[in-house]
């Protein structure tokens, strides 16, 4: 049996003990979440890979544990979109117990998922999901609150903040309402190495509809998944009309625009 998420945050209970397909990055909190929901395997979104290959840490995760577990090229399905992964996805890259099973990049995701359903239960324990949530000191006119998670924005805590978060930068199931989960004033996400139909920065005109200034940071420059590395190390690649107009441009450093949105 397998099973189709958009997110790895919200995962049916049907999850415990199916092969999975879901649209989230390979991120290492990615791997726990679907780790937690006790699946017998995964297939991840590679998310461009990225820097210190962030967007398929959960692909050595699940070998430590001998689970199975692989991730669709950025290539050539979109991101956050797991029917478009199904129908076009092909497979970038299979962790050790994948291919004991057959499974090897440049295979269609469906081969794939048909290879890992022959998987054997494994019992494991689950490991913990550390994930940040931190706003940084000082006074400052908006507060910048680093999240490594898209989906732990508060509607309410964030509303006017600027968010900088570790999540890709593409539409969670193609819905334009859940580009972000508050009114901030602007948000920052990774591009996933842009991929298929510019689909890792297509949160950014969702946003621009609703008056939020919004980027993505290279995923070549930063780790997936970690709102730190986002802030700390990342190189603008997109920006939309509304953080145009606020002075970000490709190529700045999102350090020095996020500091000077906040001041």
């Amino acid at each position: 049996m397998h099973i189709l998420a958009p997110t790895v945050t919200k995962l049916p209970s049907e999850a415990r003990g199916a092969v999975l397909l879901t649209g989230s990055h390979g991120g290492r909190y990615a791997g726990c979440l679907a780790l937690a929901a006790g699946v017998r395997a995964a297939v991840f979104h590679d998310a461009g890979v990225g820097l210190d290959d962030a967007g398929v840490a959960s692909l050595r995760l699940f070998d430590t544990l001998g689970v199975p577990a692989a991730a669709v090229g950025h290539e050539t399905a979109r991101i956050g979109d797991p029917d478009d992964m199904l129908a076009r996805g092909r497979i970038s890259r299979a962790n050790a117990a994948a291919q004991a099973l057959g499974v090897r990049p440049g295979m269609d995701a469906a081969e794939a998922l048909a290879a890992l359903n022959a998987a054997a239960p494994v019992a494991y324990a689950r490991p913990r999901a550390d994930e940040a949530r931190a706003t940084l000191p000082g006074v400052r006119s908006r507060p910048v609150v680093l999240i490594d998670s898209a989906s732990l924005i508060h509607p309410e805590l964030d509303r006017r903040a600027v968010v900088v978060t570790g999540s890709h930068g593409g539409l969670v199931g193609g819905d334009p309402a859940l580009a972000l989960r508050a009114d901030a004033f602007a948000a920052v996400f990774n591009d996933a190495g842009i991929g298929m139909d510019q689909a890792g920065v297509a949160r950014l005109p969702s946003l621009d509809a609703r008056g939020i200034a919004a980027l993505c940071a290279d995923a070549l420059t930063c780790r997936i998944g970690e709102a730190a590395s986002t802030y700390e190390h990342g190189v603008i690649s997109a920006v939309n009309e509304t953080a145009a107009g606020m002075g970000a441009l490709p190529g700045m450093r999102v350090q020095d625009v996020v500091l000077a949105w906040a001041e």
